[in-house]
């Protein structure tokens, strides 16, 4: 219980920007209320870990780092930043890092800071088209290279934004996407140099509804339609996590279904998301043994050899026996 009411304080009283300015870590620009740092939590070049000041919640549009976790609250920072440390511990790390003092009672300051929990959208880009694809080869050749264009088609589109604040202010850029249940873009695009995943706007799951009986779930998009790719008829209802973070989101709807299929990664994060299903949802069933050789279902069908379709040329048996005359 002591603990809980010392979190409580922590939350209100604590500022994740001042925690990471003690750490040694500054950002390397703003962009409206959000500080855009370089992630301490794993390596990376390009600053990637937000922190939104109002909010005092953060983000790390890189990934996830060891500890699995990818954003949340002062306490979940700290609990990635000082992995694999305990609760109790992260608390007290946090308490000498910022020089706080607990007493009996556990009022950390009496007149805590507090942060604006009130939903708010805040942006740094601006959507300037959304088209069907086929008119951008890139996009065109980054989903043939993952096997998918064709179930691509009527899925994702071509969409096209600009950056309006930073030190990107007034580039262009151009990704394969698709909307979540927020109506907010995610991303991906990948090069012969760079790999790209992003969300414009806030994340969320992607929802395909289908039947009420039977779920299949699926950590990103290339993977449900690589399971398309192999499955065209199937009517099934679809969850997108597009994070494993965002699990959590989904249990709710989840439940409701008898039936339900996991197509998770074969990674650490995969197995661990799954656990966590079958403790919230005991009936879900495990189905990433299908690419056992594979991380995950599209890494299976980049792998799987091409197909030669036989021509079956007219009397191909005359012919064939017309060889063995003398």
């Amino acid at each position: 219980m002591a603990k809980i009411l010392i979190a409580n304080q922590v939350k209100q009283g604590v500022s994740l920007v001042d925690l990471l300015a003690k750490l040694g870590h500054r950002p390397s620009y703003r962009s409206g209320k959000e500080l855009f740092y370089k992630s301490m939590l794993r390596e990376e070049r390009t600053p990637s870990l937000c922190v939104n000041e109002n909010l005092n919640v953060w983000f790390d549009h890189g990934g996830a780092g060891v500890s699995q976790k990818q954003g949340g609250n002062v306490i979940d920072f700290a609990l990635a930043y000082w992995f694999p440390s305990d609760f109790g511990q992260v608390l007290n790390k946090i308490s000498e890092t910022m020089s706080l003092d607990f007493p009996s009672d556990l009022k950390v300051n009496p007149r805590p800071r507090q942060f604006n929990r009130q939903p708010e959208k805040l942006t740094n880009y601006k959507v300037t088209g959304v088209r069907e694809l086929g008119g951008n080869a890139k996009i065109a050749t980054y989903l043939q290279n993952r096997g998918i264009y064709e179930q691509a088609k009527g899925r994702i589109k071509e969409v096209y934004y600009e950056i309006v604040t930073g030190p990107k202010a007034g580039k262009s850029f151009f990704c394969a996407g698709w909307q979540n249940d927020l109506d907010s873009w995610e991303l991906s695009n990948q090069g012969k140099h760079f790999k790209f995943k992003a969300c414009l706007g806030r994340k969320a799951i992607s929802t395909i509804e289908g039947s009420k009986v039977r779920l299949c779930l699926f950590e990103g998009y290339m993977d449900y339609l690589s399971w398309l790719a192999d499955n065209p008829k199937v009517t099934d209802s679809v969850i997108v996590l597009n994070s494993v973070n965002l699990l959590d989101s989904a249990l709710e709807k989840i439940l409701t279904f008898p039936s339900v299929q996991a197509y998770f990664d074969r990674d650490k994060a995969g197995e661990k998301a799954f656990e966590k299903l079958k403790q919230a949802v005991p009936h879900a069933q495990d189905c990433s043994s299908l690419y056992k050789k594979y991380k995950d279902y599209n890494d299976m069908l980049m792998n799987r050899p091409s197909s030669t379709v036989l021509y079956e040329e007219s009397y191909i048996y005359e012919k064939m026996m017309s060889s063995f005359k003398r």
